[in-house]
């Protein structure tokens, strides 16, 4: 059974991590060493490559919690965060479109007519949300406020679309004070961040395409231009065709 944590132990947690915990790169450079030294084809590597580092992430921040003696407080169906501005490269986009396109034919058809529906309903809604500068400090509060799910949340179950391939800021994101924190308030304080791991996860995904780059690969992106190009999810999904044709 979960013990939530006050706001001040949260603090200590994050005061403990910060001066004494230490991530292993080794883990990530596995997974880099592994997939450029096997035979994949090049499309199998990058997408393999992007799955395993978004999970090598979560697998961190378990090894971090283990050190902590934290856990999480976040339960499935639990969607308050599904409601904050995610924002990713291009690369990321591009690679998550792709990702989908594999699924079975049944879910992703699924994802298809959901976004059909999502794109079609949210109309005023995501034209506010688009606009905004998602470089201001304001604006994640704003975006919240105007009650806009992510085109990857299910309506009916209130779970991610595609969990598996979910980006970082879905995954760093986690609670462990009690739940009903989320429930009422839009930005609660007592949440807790990994954002950190973000450069991990991208310098991994970096080595992985720079090597086939210059190995005269064809990539599924357009390198590194597409690894600084950000935008809101919303707004990739929106214009996939367009992003999948500029390469995929």
């Amino acid at each position: 059974m979960s013990v939530y944590l006050t706001h001040q132990e949260i603090i200590e947690k994050c005061a403990s991590i910060n001066e004494q915990y230490h991530v292993n790169e080794q883990f990530f450079d596995r997974i880099i060493d592994e997939l450029l030294n096997s035979e994949l084809p090049t499309e199998d590597v990058i997408l393999n490559g992007f799955e395993q580092l978004l999970g090598e992430v979560d697998h961190e921040i378990g090894r971090i919690e283990a050190f902590a003696g934290m856990e999480a407080s976040c339960f499935k169906g639990c969607a308050f965060c599904c409601y904050f501005p995610i924002v990713i490269t291009k690369m990321e986009a591009k690679m998550m479109l792709r990702a989908i396109e594999r699924f079975p034919k049944e879910r992703k058809e699924y994802i298809y007519q959901h976004w059909e529906g999502y794109f079609g309903g949210e109309t005023d809604k995501l034209e506010t949300a688009m606009a905004m500068d998602f470089n201001n400090e304001e604006t994640k509060l704003a975006y919240k406020q105007l009650n806009v799910p992510c085109p990857m949340l299910d309506p009916e179950t209130h779970t991610c679309l595609a969990y598996e391939i979910r980006p970082i800021p879905c995954r760093t994101y986690l609670n462990y004070a009690d739940p009903k924190v989320c429930a009422e308030n839009d930005l609660p304080k007592e949440t807790f961040s990994y954002e950190f791991l973000y450069e991990y996860y991208m310098g991994a995904m970096n080595e992985i395409l720079q090597a086939l780059y210059e190995n005269g690969e064809d990539l599924l992106v357009n390198y590194p231009t597409d690894l600084w190009e950000y935008d809101y999810l919303p707004a990739w999904i929106m214009k996939r065709n367009e992003v999948m044709e500029d390469e995929l």
